[in-house]
């Protein structure tokens, strides 16, 4: 086999024990040819120099003077890997997951076969349950503003060993071929977190690229899972459901027909947003969150006018 350059790119914002043991689990992965971009997005606590001085010459450490997000963010790294010509593949990858230490041997070697697969994602476990699918492949249903998992929260006994098409790849970790940026050219910043590698996929299918998802290349993600834990950092917390439902509104302004939207908008207002009006005040009883929510629909909602 052969081994085209690979950069990983990894995003850190205040959260330098997860990128510890993320950069800790490449450390160990098999394939040959790669290099680890870290990009620091101003954390707090001194966190860049700890890992320029943990990790040495194994990153190449961008440190930003502000939280660009993570479009953004890695759209800076994309920029600076872009400019070397021996580079084939992107891989962004999230600083909360473990990789298996041949996921990138299997992203890579599934995409060669095939030169219209543009981009490739692995299957993606629970961190705190190993054996335990989070999802697989996805869906996007423009008639309701959704994008959604196919399996969801499944044992894995093996059912989930095919390479299948998917219409998009989780952005905790996904491989782009280089033509595919070329093509499409960087992540839209306007999301600056939360829906843009739905974006991203749904413009690389636009222009014929295949995406796909790959179940021999597994990885762990911490992920929603502890975005209501006490100590989850209410900052991140919130910052998520405003920016979960401002840019469902974005996404939909892009990519939606005149039928899907008047759709998307009857069925948001008279259903979706009490039903996560009520997930938010009854069950997570957090109003901060809420009002959270309510700012970013309201800010959606002017985005359509814009």
């Amino acid at each position: 086999m052969e081994y085209p350059r690979v950069s990983i790119i990894i995003l850190n914002w205040n959260g330098l024990e997860d990128t510890i043991e993320c950069l800790e689990s490449l450390k160990k992965i098999t394939y040959p040819n790669y290099e680890v971009i870290v990009v620091d997005n101003a954390s707090a606590n001194n966190e860049a120099q700890i890992l320029r001085e943990k990790f040495g010459d194994y990153i190449y450490l961008i440190q930003n003077d502000r939280n660009y997000g993570f479009a953004e963010g890695n759209n800076i790294a994309i920029r600076h890997v872009l400019s070397k010509s021996e580079l084939k593949y992107v891989l962004l990858l999230n600083n909360d997951t473990v990789v298996a230490p041949q996921f990138l041997d299997e992203l890579v070697k599934v995409t060669k076969q095939d030169c219209s697969i543009g981009i490739a994602g692995p299957k993606i476990y629970f961190y705190n349950n190993p054996n335990e699918a989070q999802h697989t492949t996805a869906k996007i249903d423009l008639y309701r503003g959704k994008a959604g998992w196919a399996v969801v929260k499944e044992a894995d006994s093996g059912q989930f060993e095919d390479v299948q098409d998917t219409a998009w790849c989780d952005g905790s970790c996904f491989l782009v071929r280089r033509e595919v940026i070329q093509s499409i050219g960087l992540i839209d910043a306007s999301y600056f977190k939360y829906w843009e590698e739905i974006d991203y996929c749904l413009r690389a299918s636009k222009q014929g690229f295949r995406i796909v998802c790959c179940p021999q290349a597994r990885i762990w993600h911490k992920g929603w899972l502890r975005m209501w834990d006490k100590g989850f950092p209410s900052i991140k917390r919130v910052e998520a459901v405003y920016y979960m439902e401002r840019n469902r509104f974005l996404f939909m302004r892009k990519h939606a027909g005149k039928l899907q939207m008047a759709t998307f908008l009857l069925y948001y207002f008279t259903f979706s947003v009490w039903m996560m009006s009520g997930h938010l005040l009854v069950r997570r009883r957090s109003q901060e969150s809420f009002m959270s929510f309510l700012r970013g629909v309201r800010d959606g909602f002017q985005l359509l006018a814009a």
